[in-house]
């Protein structure tokens, strides 16, 4: 059986006074005890790392970061190294959101070494992958998983260092989501492609989170889906309640 995940993205958003939602957090997880059922990770942005690790040190909530550089040092102004990260009490980092392929130009290469920068700091890598609206609607979507997939995960990958994020980049904040067989089909296209191309051991085990409008209402429905491990959350994740709420399709 693979544990699922569901892990937030809080993107950038969140200032001091957001420790309130994380101490809530921590609260709904600690009295219902969910982390039972699944792992939950909270990614914040990284003025808040610190904060929020030192809170839930000794709660079942990890923490994680949104993206790190490829380097471990350098002349990198207003960049952050994974292992920055990981001093600061995270133990997951996301590389290849779409915000940051698009927004800041990342390739399949640039995930590819932001994802070794991780595992070399010894972060677990949430590699996200994704497709256009453009590219849904030319029938392209799996072509363009699958280049992702090949190009963006480096050699050395298992089930313990790296979960792959399927979001469909039409779908994030949008409110809008594909229909569960058309997520099927992305996460089962995934799941063949780990197993064919690292192993059929590993393979079977990385789990494949689905992000997209993810919300309380639709959790449980999207949740059960084929080869569907686990979630990424976006804005309902900046709630303790829609997080909780989310987090309870695994009750």
């Amino acid at each position: 059986m693979i544990k699922p995940i569901v892990a937030g993205n809080w993107k950038m958003n969140g200032v001091s006074q957001s420790v309130t939602e994380i101490n809530t957090l921590k609260a709904n997880i600690t009295e219902n005890d969910q982390s039972n059922n699944c792992e939950i990770l909270i990614c914040p942005p990284a003025t808040l790392i610190t904060a929020f690790a030192h809170i839930l040190s000794n709660s079942p909530i990890e923490i994680g970061g949104q993206t790190c550089h490829h380097a471990e040092k350098g002349a990198h102004t207003g960049d952050i190294s994974a292992e920055m990260i990981k001093d600061c009490g995270a133990k997951y980092v996301i590389t290849g959101h779409s915000e940051r392929r698009m927004d800041h130009g990342e390739m399949d290469r640039d995930i590819a070494l932001k994802t070794e920068a991780g595992w070399r700091a010894g972060l677990k890598v949430i590699l996200c992958v994704g497709e256009l609206l453009g590219e849904r609607k030319a029938d392209l979507t799996l072509k363009v998983i699958e280049r992702q997939l090949k190009n963006s995960i480096p050699d050395g990958a298992t089930a313990e260092n790296l979960i792959i994020a399927y979001e469909p980049v039409w779908a994030i904040g949008t409110g809008l989501t594909p229909t569960t067989e058309d997520i099927a089909k992305v996460h089962d296209f995934i799941r063949k492609f780990l197993i064919e191309n690292i192993s059929a051991e590993e393979g079977k085990k990385i789990r494949i989170l689905y992000g997209g409008s993810v919300k309380p209402a639709n959790a449980k429905e999207l949740m059960a889906v084929s080869n569907v491990n686990g979630a990424l959350v976006g804005g309902a994740s900046l709630k303790a309640e829609d997080f909780t709420g989310i987090i309870a399709a695994y009750q």
